[in-house]
């Protein structure tokens, strides 16, 4: 009944996909539906005022194709909702806050690493107090402690920057059951500065008169020596970090005299690269007095021992090295007076030869001019009365 009223009416609608006719009902529903999706468009892209769009009057579209192209926003005009957009301004501000975080983190991870170095070095490089070391300490010699001590000398033997104690001491045993009485015994000893712990001990032939702890090869890595010299002919080196003997002069090179003052350093005569001494030995009779040079290397004699006539009163005044402001090398004497005699005329008596280093050729015209009338190779350097 509804087909042959549509037919009569001739109402517009839809052509039924089953008969092939329009059904006018499903043509309005057709078009409400159309509508709706218009209005929603419209309301998503800003709304209806007053019967118009937000954005102006647009023109109705004529076909489905023309409602969806309407429809269809442009990718940079949508926005989410509830997010603001954001000004380029704001990105390059967080670009620059971020780039300042970096250099905050990285200047201080910087200062800090610094730092630690700064600490280790110090730590490492400062040397720590000494944790044995005593303001006071005392010592006992000797296997009863008792003898004589004589002479003393400082110096720092085991490289720790304190300054040790070297002296020798002289003690009596009792004598061999062959033999009476009792013998003295002298003992070179070298105590630590630190606690006076002793760092070692060596024998020696007769007693000490001196020990001089010095460098003879200077301007080289070398150990420092101990030259120790006896109260008769003993004149020996040793080594001041080990106490090992180095080396000892034969005392047959004094068979007519015996020491009678400390060795005296000298400047290298030989050419060996270590400075070399001499002493000064005398004999029974005062008059008699002999200079010896000796090899401050091996402890050989440097030639033949050169002899002087002295007389005076008083007692035995050095022999000590005098280096005058041009550089001339004098050997100060004398008994009461004091005389010299340069260092060039007893090289070249013991040599035995009429030249001499370099180092030796320099004269001192004022000291020349003191010689005797005769000539004499000794020179008056101050008379008493």
């Amino acid at each position: 009944m509804a087909t042959v009223l549509s037919r009569a009416l001739k109402l517009p609608g839809k052509k039924s996909p089953d008969l092939g006719e329009y059904d006018p009902l499903t043509q309005a529903d057709s078009d409400e539906s159309e509508d709706d999706l218009v209005l929603n468009l419209q309301q998503k892209n800003g709304g209806v005022k007053n019967g118009k769009s937000a954005l102006g009057d647009l023109p109705e579209p004529d076909s489905d194709a023309d409602v969806a192209g309407a429809a269809k926003p442009h990718l940079s005009e949508v926005v989410p909702e509830g997010y603001p957009s954001e000004p380029l301004g704001g990105l390059e501000q967080k670009a620059t806050s971020s780039l300042v975080s970096y250099v905050r983190t990285s200047v201080f991870l910087l200062t800090l690493v610094i730092s630690m170095v700064l600490v280790l070095l110090c730590a490492f490089l400062i040397p720590c107090p000494p944790r044995d070391l005593h303001s006071t300490w005392s010592r006992r010699l000797g296997s009863q402690g008792g003898g004589d001590l004589s002479p003393l000398e400082l110096a720092d033997v085991n490289r720790d920057g304190l300054r040790d104690v070297l002296l020798s001491f002289v003690t009596t045993r009792n004598g061999t059951e062959g033999g009476g009485g009792s013998q003295p015994t002298a003992d070179l000893v070298c105590l630590s500065g630190m606690n006076g712990s002793t760092l070692w001990s060596s024998p020696l032939p007769e007693e000490a008169q001196d020990v001089t702890c010095l460098d003879l090869t200077p301007g080289s890595v070398a150990k420092t020596i101990c030259l120790v010299t006896g109260t008769r002919k003993m004149l020996s080196a040793f080594n001041a970090t080990s106490g090992k003997i180095m080396w000892t002069l034969n005392p047959n090179h004094l068979s007519n005299g015996t020491l009678a003052a400390p060795v005296v350093v000298l400047p290298d005569l030989d050419g060996d690269g270590a400075r070399d001494l001499v002493v000064l030995a005398i004999g029974e009779l005062q008059p008699d007095l002999c200079f010896l040079l000796v090899s401050g290397r091996t402890g050989s004699p440097v030639g033949r021992p050169v002899k002087y006539n002295i007389v005076g009163v008083g007692n035995l005044i050095g022999p000590q090295v005098y280096i005058t402001t041009s550089g001339a090398v004098y050997i100060l004497f004398g008994f009461g007076n004091i005389q010299a005699v340069a260092l060039r005329d007893i090289f070249v008596q013991a040599q035995n030869r009429d030249s001499s280093p370099p180092s030796l050729q320099i004269e001192e015209p004022e000291w020349e001019k003191r010689r005797s009338v005769n000539l004499s190779e000794l020179i008056d350097v101050y008379r008493y009365g």
